[in-house]
């Protein structure tokens, strides 16, 4: 009887289709993960690290809110104009009276952090992204090392991000 026949796992051989279908589906769902954590990051990263032609300098945090920080901006680039008042949105290690290196986002009043504390904030969601498709794919592609490596390089991105701020 050929439904009698088991491979080595336990699992009937005629069931070749169940794991290709396993494999497609969670490997979608990884990638899937992986391409939203790209996706949050890069509207915040594209400004942090393709500062070319666009205005760099500092701001003194003067007044912080619940989820922003706001202050006068002294410009560091040529071309670039000082302003009176500019928005931090993200208050994560921004503290009143601190003065922060900032990249303006077009348009004028909103201001991402800058430098290797920047870069490493703006890369947050991925890190995350990364431990969560670990758990996909050790679970349901049985990959266990290459999800070793993904949770790996997810909790360093967030730990450096954490020490960097």
């Amino acid at each position: 009887m050929p439904s009698a026949v088991r491979s080595s796992r336990g699992v009937p051989r005629g069931s070749s289709a169940l794991r290709f279908g396993r494999f497609a589906a969670m490997g979608a769902v990884a990638v899937l993960i992986l391409i939203a954590g790209v996706w949050a990051s890069w509207g915040t990263a594209q400004h942090v690290m393709l500062t070319k032609g666009r205005e760099r300098g500092t701001v003194e945090v003067t007044r912080c809110g619940e989820d922003a920080c706001e202050g006068p901006y002294r410009p560091l680039s040529p071309g670039s104009q000082p302003r009176a008042r500019v928005v931090l949105d993200d208050t994560v290690a921004v503290e009143k009276g601190g003065t922060y290196t900032v990249v303006l986002k077009p348009g004028g009043a909103e201001a991402v952090r800058s430098g290797p504390a920047g870069v490493l904030y703006a890369w947050v969601p991925l890190g995350g992204a990364l431990l969560l498709a670990s758990v996909v794919v050790a679970g349901g592609l049985l990959r266990t090392r290459l999800a070793w490596v993904m949770a790996l390089a997810g909790a360093g991105l967030l730990t450096a991000a954490f020490v960097a701020l």
